[in-house]
């Protein structure tokens, strides 16, 4: 049994609701129905405590063995503390003085830091950080020649660093540098970085599980942005197919598969507006990333055969070149849907492949951590493969 079964089979010896459950450890009942069912795994330490209290059990039985394996979070990247701190100082509100960065100079930094995300290099981009938010907290409220496109720069760091400190883990500071975000392009008067902005403060509650929170700004932004649409707007339309993407990500997650088909072929009729695999405003949308979405989806409700058979129409080297995020994204859906049709060597495989393409892409993706888990306990001598992979993504002492 995996640890989802296992809570399933307590929670029910207890004779409790998943309503019941959810509620006790402060998390929605889809999130649990989708930890029973495999589709999920339990990221926080803390939360399987919780489980684990609630259910008047030891962790080590939702486990299923004693703590062989490392905690299910991700490694603390280095850099986390000094982003942390710098997130805190507000030198900028103290009237502390700091110098700030020529207007070239932090545009330059922005698309850097981005497309080491994109790249899925997170210590590099995490690395690059501190500085860039000093420089963009600097300008805080910065009118001048420039006003527009200094707080559009600011915006593009801010939603930088909100990416990378939600993957990495850091929910909460990933949420406030969001919020920066939208101030930022409220400032600069631009619905497009509204529309940039939106998407990240969703993604940070997303993993913050307030889902219904991140529903409702995905779709009154995405419904914002439609009015503003046009063949001659990629920017425009790439960003409101990006919301209708993760609006139809989070139906799934609540298992409402009629409102996430609708919501995919909106996005698929943007794409197809679109005409192109874009990366406009670091959306990396168009008619590929549509496709892609499609097999995420299927694997959020659990269908690995769905998802094996959309993953036939999708040809990644179709991407534009730095997405290498995007294209491991997809070998980590295949290895999921090869695990649970118990197609073990065919999963190792995939999960090699996202390696090759993003080699830091599993250490920091929880659901590829849970397959690499699963596989180990199925296998009573684990192949060097796996042993290898498991080791690089820290699921292994």
């Amino acid at each position: 049994m995996h640890i989802g079964e296992r809570i399933g089979a307590y929670r029910k010896r207890r004779g409790m609701s998943q309503d019941a459950l959810a509620g006790l450890v402060g998390m929605s009942r889809s999130w649990l129905s989708q930890v029973e069912r495999g589709v999920r795994g339990v990221d926080r330490l803390s939360t399987l405590n919780d489980l684990a209290t609630v259910l008047r059990i030891d962790v080590a039985d939702l486990i299923g063995r004693d703590w062989v394996l490392a905690p299910d979070a991700p490694e603390q990247v280095a850099a986390v503390d000094a982003i942390r701190s710098q997130l805190a100082s507000y030198h900028h509100l103290l009237g502390e003085e700091t110098t700030p960065w020529p207007l070239p100079q932090l545009r330059i930094g922005a698309v850097q830091v981005h497309q080491a995300y994109q790249a899925a290099e997170y210590h590099r981009a995490t690395e690059m950080l501190p500085a860039l938010i000093e420089a963009a907290d600097a300008l805080d409220g910065y009118q001048g020649r420039d006003d527009r496109e200094t707080h559009l720069a600011r915006c593009s760091v801010y939603v930088a660093a909100a990416k990378i400190l939600t993957k990495v883990g850091e929910h909460q500071l990933g949420w406030l540098a969001a919020d920066r975000a939208t101030h930022a392009a409220i400032a600069a008067d631009s619905k497009a970085a509204q529309g940039m902005a939106a998407y990240q403060i969703v993604i940070a509650l997303l993993r913050s599980e307030r889902i219904d929170d991140a529903e409702r700004v995905a779709i009154r932004s995405a419904e914002g942005l439609m009015p503003l649409i046009g063949s001659d707007k990629p920017d425009t339309v790439s960003l409101a197919g990006s919301l209708w993407l993760i609006s139809s990500v989070i139906a799934a997650r609540r298992t409402d598969r009629a409102t996430a088909s609708e919501r995919l072929n909106s996005a698929g009729d943007l794409a197809d507006l679109l005409g192109h695999d874009g990366n406009h405003w670091w959306t990396a949308f168009g008619p590929t990333n549509v496709q892609i979405h499609r097999a995420s989806v299927a694997s959020e409700f659990g269908d690995p055969y769905d998802v094996l058979r959309a993953a036939t129409e999708i040809d990644t080297g179709a991407l534009p070149a730095g997405l290498q995020g995007r294209r491991s994204r997809l070998h980590i859906d295949l290895a999921w849907a090869q695990t649970q049709a118990k197609n073990d060597m065919e999963a190792i495989l995939h999960l090699q492949q996202a390696e090759r393409v993003a080699p830091e892409a599993i250490r920091y993706h929880t659901i590829a951590r849970e397959i690499v888990r699963e596989l180990l306990r199925r296998s009573r001598k684990p192949t060097p493969a796996l042993t290898a992979i498991a080791t690089r993504a820290g699921v292994l002492d």
